[in-house]
């Protein structure tokens, strides 16, 4: 019998495959508890999720990133810590990016945002997302089998936030060779291991868009990235180039990295059933369920941390100010109280959508009709184009015997690579 009790979710690598007993046996004990090796309380409950979402004035999001490591700078005392929030968030790691700004700063972030992904400039990029599948498609489906997420995933959804950020399309295969090819440490935020905050992938972004907003600014054109650089904050102010610079680049990576999680995911889904391949190719009115259901079945991200300003109760326990919480996505998103038999995949499970994997509250993902629109395109284009997907047993073993690796962190949930084999359309090697 598993020792959940002596693991540590934080550090122990044998949970970064299947994370999900050890947090079925959390909630099962309470759905708002302490773990004992870093005194985080984990929250595994979906409505007690929710709560702690929604209530940012109790629970501060300075921490939302790394939990935590390294630790606050000085001891949490006293009955509000706000005021040691305030004085010491300079010194918290990622304190420039939006996930980990509380109000008002990150309520004026957020509208800057908001300006770049309005409805209108979503719908002009999903037009181009669905002949940009096809075309990051060509090279892979003609390989006749190949890793997913290097050959199509990663690229395609690159290009998609490139395209929406107005990347000029001559720049676009730097970013593709910068940000996909070129090997990446896999140590970073959220590592299982002894992981360093530094070579992250937003020190090129923030030194190209430095240079595409100071440019624009001096020499408006007729371009989205000019739109980026006149985009004001709610009282009408101009913002600093960095600050629009943080909210590009932030939206760019983590927006990137999740809906190639996504995507890998459901296509894992799909090649291990080869029926629901075959009802969704005759049934495509069922994929954006089945995207949601992926989202809700394999969280792309594991979850998030807020830090207890005040004391608090949630779900019964008592919470005293200086707590650190994490908010568990990928647990709540399998709460039976919620989801009925919830580590089944169904695709016509009708409150799928409900799930947590873009969060809830202030900081739910402004990206998430952007990831919704990648992944039924991607899924969509897919299926049209093959007669079969399967798992390379080559790679990752026979049916009863699976090895996939997954992403080391405790904070995103995603394989790192995934070999597929497929059977293609008469017409489909263009």
């Amino acid at each position: 019998m598993t020792d959940f009790e002596a693991m540590d979710f934080f550090r122990d690598e044998a949970l970064v495959a299947d994370p999900y007993p050890y947090l079925d046996a959390l909630r099962g004990q309470c759905p708002v508890r302490r773990e004992h090796h870093h005194d985080v309380v984990m929250v595994t409950g979906y409505e007690e999720a929710v709560e702690i979402f929604h209530d940012n004035r109790t629970f501060s999001s300075c921490i939302s990133v790394t939990g935590p490591f390294p630790g606050f700078p000085v001891p949490l005392e006293g009955y509000d810590i706000s005021g040691l929030i305030e004085q010491y968030r300079d010194q918290l790691p990622m304190n420039d990016q939006l996930p980990t700004m509380d109000p008002p700063t990150h309520t004026d972030h957020r509208a800057l945002l908001m300006k770049l992904i309005t409805p209108k400039r979503l719908k002009e990029n999903e037009a181009l997302m669905w002949e940009l599948a096809d075309r990051m498609l060509d090279p892979f489906l003609a390989a006749g089998e190949g890793d997913v997420i290097s050959g199509f995933a990663g690229p395609f959804t690159l290009l998609v936030i490139a395209d929406l950020l107005g990347v000029p399309e001559e720049d676009q295969e730097e970013f593709l060779d910068r940000l996909q090819r070129q090997p990446q440490a896999e140590s970073g935020v959220g590592g299982t291991g002894e992981e360093t905050l530094h070579h992250s992938p937003l020190e090129f972004l923030y030194g190209r868009f430095t240079t595409y907003i100071e440019d624009r600014r001096h020499s408006p054109r007729a371009d989205v990235l000019t739109q980026l650089a006149a985009a004001t904050f709610p009282d009408g102010s101009t913002p600093a180039v960095i600050d629009v610079v943080r909210v590009a680049a932030n939206l760019f990576a983590a927006g990137q990295e999740t809906t190639v999680r996504l995507l890998s995911s459901a296509l894992k889904i799909l090649a291990e059933k080869p029926d629901l391949q075959r009802q969704l190719r005759a049934e495509r009115h069922r994929i954006p369920n089945f995207v949601e259901e992926t989202l809700r079945l394999e969280s792309p991200v594991k979850g998030d941390f807020r830090l207890a300003r005040v004391p608090a109760t949630v779900g019964g326990v008592d919470l005293p100010a200086g707590t650190t919480v994490m908010v568990v996505n990928g647990a709540a998103n399998r709460d039976p109280r919620r989801f009925e038999d919830p580590g089944t995949f169904d695709v016509a499970r009708t409150n799928a959508r409900q799930h947590l994997a873009f969060g809830r509250g202030i900081h739910s993902c402004p990206g998430a009709p952007l990831a919704r629109a990648e992944a039924r395109a991607g899924i969509e284009r897919l299926l049209e184009r093959t007669t079969d997907i399967r798992i390379s047993e080559r790679v990752h073993g026979p049916a009863d015997n699976r090895r996939y690796d997954y992403m080391p962190t405790f904070i995103l949930r995603g394989l790192t690579s995934l070999h597929l084999e497929f059977d293609l359309v008469a017409d489909s090697a263009r």
